[in-house]
């Protein structure tokens, strides 16, 4: 591998560790061990909704549904541990266990991501388009359930046993909070599930060459449908972290979370054409836009111009992207002259 081609692919590292320079020389508190605890709970949340992002983007697709599913889950669990499930025929209302909520919401999220995968795989519905009609669905969907308010206290009731929820955003094991073991755990499935097994290949297969997929005998209507399913349950646990962190649902969580979820998938190096990337890259790309997050904060900067700033490094990762992409073709024609 030459040079070049080695500070392309170790781009988002590199970023990583200036920035951290940057703003520990800059801001003392910067890395301290409370900052450092709190950046990496912020990162936690980006990184596993970032995980299911890239599947569907290594499959050359996109789904913009994710921060809606995130508030829909989140809306979904909130309401059966602060109001139950109301059966208005039997004239009762049932209250689920804490960790029955956390799988309902997940199947609700997994869910919305199946009907995003036979929307792109079945219909042949652009992704943009698909998944930009189940963020507003989904958004709507949790208006309506909580009829636009917060369902507060999700702290559960002792007597109808639906205590525990918040410890899946507060709580903490082995000195770690809880969020950072989920964000390890989703990490360590994915890369695995990308890099180490049949269905891995196949999604990169069919992203980097989807008519050569078939032609090999990959159903790829089933990989983009798994795909989109594995991207709904990534976000449907974010909306719960998020509701347990809060100890409140409010059915505006997750508004613009998709645009950070694409940009640490774009920033870890995955192409967003597909076929092209790795969770390791993206974790990284989480990692670097909390870093630059953070940064920016300890430094008194306007949530205006991190908005601004944040832009520009999007902007400039897909030119990056480009230039690597253009650098191997380049490679490639040499070789074969």
């Amino acid at each position: 591998m030459t040079p070049a081609a080695l500070l392309f692919r170790l781009r988002a590292l590199i970023v990583l560790f200036a920035l951290a320079a940057v703003f520990a020389w800059m801001s003392p508190a910067f890395l301290t061990a409370g900052n450092l605890t709190i950046l990496v709970k912020h990162v936690a949340i980006n990184a596993i909704l970032a995980v299911g992002m890239t599947f569907v983007i290594l499959s050359g697709g996109i789904d913009l549904s994710v921060g809606s599913v995130a508030g829909l889950a989140g809306i979904i669990a909130g309401g059966l541990l602060h109001s139950g499930l109301v059966l208005r025929p039997a004239g009762v209302v049932v209250y689920f266990h804490s960790w029955l909520v956390v799988v309902l919401a997940l199947l609700a999220g997994a869910l919305v991501g199946a009907a995003n995968g036979l929307l792109v795989a079945q219909l042949r519905v652009a992704p943009f388009i698909a998944t930009l009609g189940s963020l507003y669905a989904a958004r709507g969907a949790a208006l309506l359930i909580s009829n636009g308010a917060t369902f507060p206290n999700l702290a559960g009731r002792p007597e109808l046993g639906n205590t525990g929820f918040l410890s899946l955003g507060a709580g903490a094991f082995l000195g770690l909070p809880v969020p950072i073991w989920l964000m390890l755990a989703f990490a360590t499935a994915g890369a695995f599930l990308a890099g180490r097994t049949p269905f891995g290949r196949r999604v990169y297969a069919v992203g980097g060459n989807e008519r050569a997929a078939v032609l090999s005998g990959v159903r790829v209507k089933q990989v983009k449908f798994a795909v989109y399913v594995i991207s709904g349950f990534c976000a449907a646990m974010v909306g719960l972290i998020i509701a347990a962190q809060l100890a409140s649902a409010h059915p505006a969580t997750g508004e613009t979370f998709e645009l950070n979820a694409i940009a640490a998938v774009v920033l870890g190096g995955t192409s967003l054409m597909g076929g092209r990337g790795s969770i390791g890259g993206t974790i990284i790309g989480a990692f670097v836009i909390g870093v630059l997050a953070d940064g920016l904060i300890l430094l008194g900067v306007s949530e205006f111009w991190q908005i601004v700033i944040k832009g520009l490094v999007i902007i400039a990762a897909v030119i990056l992207d480009q230039m690597q992409q253009q650098y191997t073709r380049r490679m490639a024609a040499a070789l074969r002259s």
